[in-house]
Parts: C-alpha cells; structure tokens; sequence
C-alpha cells in the first residue's frame, strides 16, 4: 500500500503539484454539496459531494456504487463505453442505484482533466466526464511525443501556468470551448490549486481507506470489490443488489 501511494505522490511532484514556488495554501473547507434536479427525473439528478465527487441519480438510492476513474486510463474509458447505458437505464433511471463518480490521480494529466470535468455548476460535470473519456484518444495523444520546448512548460514552478500549458499542449482548451467555455472561465478553473490539492488527497484516502491499486475500481455498498476491474466483472455483482 505504502508503496502503490509513494508512486502517485511522486508522479505528483515530479510535474510540481505538489510543490511550487509560492507557499502552500491553508486547505479550504469542503463546498457545501450543490444539488441539480431537472424534470427528467432520477436519471437527470447529479449532486456534488462535499469530498469533490458526484453522484449520479437518487442520493438515497439503497444501492451506491462508487467508481474511482483516472481520466487518462485506457481501461477506464472502455468500462464507461460498455456500462453507461446499462447503469444508467437499469441502476440510475429507477432510483434504485446511484452512481458516484470519484477521481484517481495518477498523473499532472490527470490533475489538468479533473480541473476541466469540475468546471462550472454541477450539471456540467457529467458531459465533461463523458467527453473527456470518449474522446481520451484524441487529447492524450499529443503527450506521447512532447518535446523538449512543452516539457519545460510543463514543469512551470507556477501552478496556474504548468496546467494552461498542459492543457493547451494537449487541446483541452477546444474540447472545453465547444461545450460552451470560455477562455476565461477555464483558465479559473485550471488555477484551482486548492482542488487540486483535495483531489490528491481524496486519492490517497482512496489507496488508504478503499484499497484503490488501479483504475477503474469499484466500491459497492461501501466494501470495496477487490479483483474487480471492468464491467464484466461488476455487472453480476450489482445486479445482484438491485434485484
């Protein structure tokens, strides 16, 4: 464990999350969890969680799965490809289940992804989650062949600036401002190093507390299900519950 938690914290640091030149903030309290309700019902429900996360349908549901994806994991992307209509129809559009979407940082991207997906009010965050998988081929491309130039601007010892240059290296700023952002309001969202900095620690209580080792993982009805990995693996363990 102690191992699987000194890599993530070093990932962190060797991009300069966790250290910079001005000094550290006092944390923040947590925001007071912000709630949305349109006439769709249930399957139109997200709340924001004073822990950063989000819940998709009923708060209530007697059946919560949490799921702690890391925005440039591969396997990730492949299990909302396969889950999101079946959770959605069969879990979140009934009230029975509930979807709580929590963020694993595994990398400087990742921290920049998650900025960007909590962007705005909380009725934004789902279309951002989605888009941000369904298109991850496409911006986490351009990472594979940085050179020399992009890295230095990726180890900016400002905060602000190392996520705008990694975001605009990677053509987040183009996804983002066709749902609707502007530059301006990104660039806030992408300063928000006290986010940042809860969102580290959220992922290191998720290595700590619920045993996260890799992404997806999954915890249902608070026991974290160890050696479950993908949809086929949890489809017959929440159908279980929900019936």
């Amino acid at each position: 464990m102690l191992k699987v938690l000194t890599t993530i914290i070093a990932a962190l640091a060797g991009v300069g999350l966790l250290t910079a030149a001005a000094p550290a903030r006092k944390p923040l309290a947590p925001k007071p969890a912000a709630r949305v309700v349109a006439s769709g019902g249930w399957g139109a429900k997200v709340t924001r969680t004073p822990q950063d996360s989000y819940i998709l349908g009923n708060p209530a549901a007697p059946v919560r799965l949490i799921t702690y994806i890391s925005y440039t994991c591969p396997h990730c992307a492949e299990f909302d490809k396969e889950s999101e209509v079946p959770l959605k129809v069969g879990m979140i559009d009934t009230g029975k289940g509930a979807l709580e979407v929590r963020p694993f940082l595994r990398n400087a991207i990742d921290v920049v992804a998650t900025l960007l997906a909590e962007c705005g009010p909380p009725e934004k965050f789902l279309g951002n989650h989605l888009m941000l998988l369904r298109r991850q081929d496409e911006w986490t491309a351009p990472a594979m062949s940085m050179n020399e130039a992009q890295k230095a601007r990726w180890s900016n010892p400002d905060f602000a600036t190392r996520m705008r240059a990694i975001a605009s290296d990677l053509k987040l700023y183009d996804l983002m401002e066709a749902r609707g952002y502007g530059r301006p309001e990104l660039d806030r969202c992408l300063a928000d190093r006290a986010l940042a900095e809860r969102a580290t620690r959220h992922t290191q209580d998720a290595v700590e507390k619920d045993f996260v080792r890799g992404t997806p993982a999954f915890v249902l009805n608070g026991v974290p299900l160890a050696g479950t990995a993908n949809w086929a693996g949890l489809k017959p363990q929440l159908e279980a519950r929900l019936h």
